[in-house]
C-alpha cells in the first residue's frame, strides 16, 4: 500500500487514491480498477470481500457506535475470507480541515460517533508483491446513519481499456 515508480501493463490492478482541498475542507478517495484483464484471477474474489468489508462498515456506522465497532464490522469479513494479516491499517480516518484527523476507526478507539463526524471508510487488503484492493469514501454521520459524500463504489472488479 504505497506509491512506486512501476510501469503500467495489461491485466495490471491499480488503486487510485485521490483528494482536494475545498473551501480549507479535505477530501479522500480511493478506486481500485484493473487495466485491462486482470492477470491476477484472485483480484475480483478479493474486490468482493473489500466491497464487503466497505459495506459492512458503512451499515454499522451510526451516533452512538463506538469507532473501534466499525472498524471491526470491516475486519469480521475480511478475516472471515482469511484475509485478515493482509488488512493492515485502520479501516478510516476523520476529514476536516485536516485530511488525516479524529476520529479514527480503528482497534482501541473507543470514542462514540457523534452526527455530523466525517471520517473516510476505507478497507484494503493489500498482498505483497501481487497487488492491493482498497475502496474508499467520505461519509459523515446522520442521524439515520452514515451518508456518503461521494458516489458508491462499482459493486465489482471495473476493467478499464
Amino acid at each position: 500500500h504505497r506509491s512506486g515508480g512501476a510501469k503500467l501493463h495489461i491485466g495490471d490492478i491499480v488503486l487510485i487514491d485521490i483528494g482536494c482541498t475545498i473551501a480549507d475542507y479535505c477530501s479522500d478517495i480511493t478506486r481500485t480498477v484493473s487495466y485491462g484483464k486482470p492477470t491476477n484471477m484472485s483480484a475480483p474474489k478479493v474486490y468482493d470481500i473489500v466491497y464487503k468489508a466497505y459495506s459492512a462498515a458503512f451499515h454499522k456506522g451510526a451516533v452512538g457506535v463506538v469507532c473501534q465497532d466499525v472498524d471491526t464490522a470491516a475486519r469480521d469479513v475480511i478475516a472471515g475470507e482469511g484475509y485478515g494479516e493482509y488488512f493492515m491499517h485502520r479501516t478510516g480516518h476523520g476529514l476536516g480541515l485536516s485530511g488525516h484527523e479524529p476520529p479514527y476507526i480503528v482497534q482501541g478507539n473507543m470514542q462514540a460517533l457523534r452526527e455530523g463526524m466525517c471520517f473516510s471508510d476505507e478497507p484494503g487488503i493489500y498482498l505483497s508483491g501481487e497487488f492491493g484492493v482498497r475502496i474508499e469514501n467520505c461519509v459523515y454521520v446522520s442521524a439515520d446513519g452514515l451518508k456518503s459524500l461521494n458516489a458508491a463504489p462499482p459493486d465489482s472488479l471495473q476493467i478499464i481499456e
